[in-house]
């Protein structure tokens, strides 16, 4: 996670090799700052959001807004555990 515990937003990023089959699977789908629409399950916390695509990272960033952290007990650097399901 990116640092700033009381910023709205923190962005995890999804292992490598997990990115690099989504966007061979999904990626004719992305839109703009390649992102690709996810349904996304952390914890007992279910919502709508995007995945962005980071060139630098070579990975996909899924963005974790405040509401969500606080519901389930997220800290800056936590590992944390989700399901993401790719919104066609």
């Amino acid at each position: 996670m990116y640092p700033g515990e009381t910023s709205v937003w923190h962005m995890a990023t999804l292992p490598k090799k997990e990115s690099r089959e989504i966007r061979k699977i999904f990626g004719v789908l992305e839109r703009g700052w390649r992102s690709l629409r996810v349904l996304v399950a952390v914890g007992k916390t279910l919502w709508k959001t995007s995945i962005f695509y980071d060139n630098k990272l070579g990975a996909y960033i899924l963005p974790l807004k405040a509401d969500v952290r606080k519901k389930e007990k997220i800290s800056s650097w936590d590992t944390i555990n989700f399901s993401i399901e790719i919104q066609i």
